[in-house]
Formats: C-alpha cells, sequence, structure tokens
C-alpha cells in the first residue's frame, strides 16, 4: 500500500506566473518524405511566430528567446542521437542553451512542464517548447516494437511486440469492473475522428458510425482498428514567457499550469493506494467503489486507472483554482491514444465519477454539441480530432494538444482550421460541409493531458484566458 507523506502532496508554488503566446505545428501524416526532420520543424517554429498575430516581428521575437525545451519520444526512428542539437542549430539559436526531453508518450506535456519551470525560476524570460517525432523511417512494426519497449521489457514488452496489447488488457479490466458496454467505445472513436474531419492538420479523419467501428477488425482483443490511432509523422512548438513579455507580445495571453506525476511500468504489479481526492471530491464517494473492487479482487488504481493522471490532476487543479472540473473547465484534450484510454480519463480528472465514466459519455457532455440536448456540452473534449483522428508524433503530441486549447481560448479555431489557405498548405482541400468546432460563450479555461505508456508519466496542465 503507497502512503502519500504530507510533504508528498505539496502543491507547487512558481515565483512567477507562466504565458502561452502562440503556438505552431505541420499537419500531420503516416509518412513525410519529401521533407526532412530540420524542415518540419521549422514549419511549426514559423507559424508559431509568423501567424499568430504577435504584435512583434518574428525576427525580434527570436531574438528574445533565452532557452529551449525539446520533445523527442524516440532517437531510433531517425538514427540520430541528440537530435534536440541538430534541430536548435537547424533553428539558428545556438548558443543558447537547450535540452531534449523523453518521458514516452507524455514527452510533449513534459517538455512544457519543463519549459514552464524555466519561466517560474526566473531561468529565463522566453522558452521555446518545440516536439516531433519522425516515425516513417522505419517499417511499421519495426516502429511498433520500438514503441512496445517502453513498457518494462521484463514484464509487458514480451508478452507482445505491439502497445494495443497492454491497452486491451485494461479495457477488458475496465469493462469487467464497470459493465462497460462496447458501443461506447465505438461511440468515442466515432466522435473524435469524425472531429478530425474538421482540421486541415489531421491524418485520420473520417465520418464512420458506430456499427462500422463495432464491424472492424481486431487489433487485439477487444479493441478494433478504429480504436486505436497511428504512428505519425510531425512537429509542434509553443512559446512561453513571463507576464510583462506576453503582454508586451499579444492581445491574448494565455495562463499555463502544469504539474505532473508518475507511476511504476509494470502495469500489473502496481501497489495499491488510497484515491486521491480531488477538490470537490470527498471520501464518502467512493465507499461503494472500494467494497465493490473488494468482491472483484481488485485496487486502485490496478489495472482500470491511471494514478499519475489523477496524481497530476490533483496538483495543478490546486494551482489553477480548479474547484470543479465539470463546472470551471470548458474544453478538454485527453490523450485518447486508445478509446479506452479517452474512457478512463473523465474518471481519473474527475469530470466524473470513478466507475461513471460511460455514462459520462452516453450524457452527451463530452460533444461540442450534446446529441440529447442540442446545447453545447458541459466539457467537449477532443475537437483538435485528438490522437484518434489527427496525430500521434508522440514528441510533439502534449504541446498539439494545449496548443489546441490555447486556440480555442484565444476564439482562433476557425483561423488555423477554417481558412483554406491552411488546407491547401498541406495538399488538402477544406471539405464543402466543413463546420466551425469553436466553442462558444467565450471560453475561459481549458485542460490537455499528456501521457506516457500504460499510465507510467502524465502531466496535466490548465490553460486560462488573461486578457
Amino acid at each position: 500500500m503507497i502512503k502519500f507523506g504530507k510533504g508528498n502532496l505539496r502543491i507547487p508554488k512558481w515565483s512567477r506566473p507562466v504565458y502561452a503566446v502562440a503556438c505552431g505545428m505541420t499537419d500531420f501524416r503516416k509518412s513525410y518524405p519529401e521533407k526532412k526532420l530540420e524542415e518540419l520543424t521549422m514549419m511549426a517554429f514559423r507559424m508559431m511566430l509568423e501567424e499568430n498575430d504577435l504584435k512583434m516581428d518574428p525576427l525580434e521575437i527570436k531574438n528574445l528567446i533565452n532557452f529551449a525545451v525539446y520533445g523527442e519520444f524516440a532517437d531510433h526512428f531517425q538514427d540520430q542521437l541528440l537530435c534536440e542539437a541538430k534541430v536548435h542549430d537547424y533553428l539558428g539559436l545556438d548558443l543558447l542553451y537547450n535540452m531534449g526531453v523523453k518521458t514516452g508518450g507524455a514527452t510533449g506535456g513534459t517538455a512544457l512542464l519543463a519549459g514552464a519551470t524555466t519561466i517560474a525560476s526566473g531561468l529565463s524570460d522566453c522558452t521555446l517548447v518545440l516536439g516531433w517525432e519522425r516515425m516513417d523511417e522505419v517499417v511499421t512494426w519495426t516502429g511498433n516494437y520500438y514503441i512496445a519497449t517502453a513498457a518494462c521489457k521484463d514484464f509487458e514488452t514480451r508478452l507482445a511486440r505491439i502497445y494495443a496489447s497492454y491497452y486491451a488488457s485494461m479495457a477488458r479490466r475496465f469493462q469487467e469492473m464497470y459493465g462497460v458496454d462496447e458501443k461506447v467505445r465505438a461511440e468515442i472513436a466515432v466522435k473524435n475522428r469524425g472531429y478530425a474531419y474538421h482540421s486541415p492538420f489531421s491524418q485520420q479523419p473520417g465520418k464512420h458510425t458506430v456499427a462500422e467501428v463495432l464491424a472492424g477488425d481486431i487489433v487485439c482483443d477487444p479493441l478494433r482498428f478504429l480504436e486505436c490511432c497511428a504512428m505519425s509523422v510531425g512537429s509542434a512548438s509553443m512559446l512561453l514567457c513571463t507576464e510583462e513579455l506576453a503582454y508586451k507580445l499579444t492581445d491574448k495571453p494565455v495562463l499555463l499550469y502544469t504539474a505532473g506525476g508518475s507511476h511504476t511500468l509494470r502495469t500489473g504489479d502496481r501497489r495499491p493506494m488510497e484515491i486521491p481526492l480531488l477538490p470537490h471530491e470527498k471520501s464518502s464517494d467512493y465507499e461503494k467503489l472500494y467494497k465493490d473492487m473488494e468482491k472483484q479482487k481488485g485496487r486502485w488504481p490496478g489495472f482500470e486507472s491511471f494514478g499519475a493522471t489523477r496524481f497530476a490532476a490533483y496538483l495543478c487543479y490546486r494551482m489553477a483554482g480548479i474547484n470543479n472540473p465539470i463546472e470551471d473547465l470548458d474544453l478538454i484534450e485527453t490523450h485518447d491514444a486508445f478509446t479506452i484510454s479517452d474512457l478512463q480519463t473523465y474518471g481519473d480528472v474527475g469530470l466524473t465519477l470513478y466507475g461513471e465514466e460511460q455514462e459520462y459519455v452516453r450524457s452527451g457532455d463530452c460533444y461540442l454539441k450534446n446529441p440529447k440536448t442540442g446545447r453545447q456540452g458541459k466539457c467537449p473534449a477532443n475537437l483538435s480530432g485528438g490522437l484518434l483522428g489527427t496525430m500521434h508524433a508522440v514528441g510533439a503530441t502534449g504541446i498539439f494538444s494545449a496548443s489546441e486549447v490555447m486556440w480555442q481560448l484565444q476564439g482562433k479555431y476557425d483561423k488555423f482550421h477554417g481558412d483554406p489557405k491552411m488546407w491547401e498548405r498541406f495538399g488538402k482541400k477544406k471539405p464543402k460541409d466543413w463546420e466551425s468546432l469553436q466553442i462558444q460563450g467565450k471560453p475561459k479555461k481549458g485542460c490537455y493531458i499528456s501521457h506516457a505508456g500504460v499510465g507510467s508519466h502524465v502531466t496535466v496542465g490548465v490553460l486560462e484566458k488573461a486578457w
């Protein structure tokens, strides 16, 4: 049994606030042979500097940068160790210091956390955070094996050389514990891939039906093909700075709060603990759940939940003043690498109580337009298309998710997703039935989750409108 000491649960306090002012990204593809990695990172860097309505010339802004944090899941994909140094040089940022971050699928979010600490501590006034993945220089099965080794090679990797097998086990256990209907997972796939249809950045958009998802090939039982994300190529970036500089650079700065949690790689060998309670929860909320777990020889977090996500939310919500996420957040970007991880996360971050995740999906509150009421959902999820529909270029993923939240808060969804020229830039044509997925009612706060593996590393970030 893991027990926390008082010091373990200390809420982070930064010496000064951290602001996000601009972001940029490439589109995301299975293969991008016409661009070198450095060119892909430059595309994201230039969009960040040139297309976010900043009040200074791009070169002036570049000359303000003090520090750079780069995220990349694996050097193996492009066979280049210390790739961050090569990218840093290509962006023209030598002799500024840079650091590389690698925390599996959470790499992008961890890079944002590391970059934020440079601002909060006073080490930097202006920090570039940029992530990428080049997953097309190895064959798919080799890539799957590389990714699979982000689980414990002594325990999980030898069971199957594909990551879906780990999530399949969790999906099966989650289904047994809470009586989940597979149609709910299919509904998540339909929703997220459908939202990707309206994004020029997306790799796997599609208008699907629940029946089509359920009729798909099994990848790892019970997960079907459309319930799984794909390997991607692409890059994303974000510029962080101090309060003083933020208001000099933009009329629409956004506050950033972020914290992280981690848990052992060995998902089947995790010690149990009491559920860390979020600000709106009380211990009595989970009395029945603990009893149900006993009957099924369960324990928290077990295979059903991500302890690292709950711990990161525990810290980040208190940093950001989130008292009740379903009331305080206007949108969320989950790490939906698989439909089951999307479903699990709703309980982990407190949008619903543990065990009631499928009812949350059925309620329609995770939709932009609630299909039950016709009104905007309480906390729409993955309007970007998420990982299922748009991308999982691992080192860039958390930055992509944060960027999509930021553009929503700034009211810029249409600017970056609805302009026909943006679609043409990536060799696509804007659909005639394109719809705006901009949150209505002046959204103030949004959340993103950047998640690694089977929950070994997770960061939760809250972005808040600051004008």
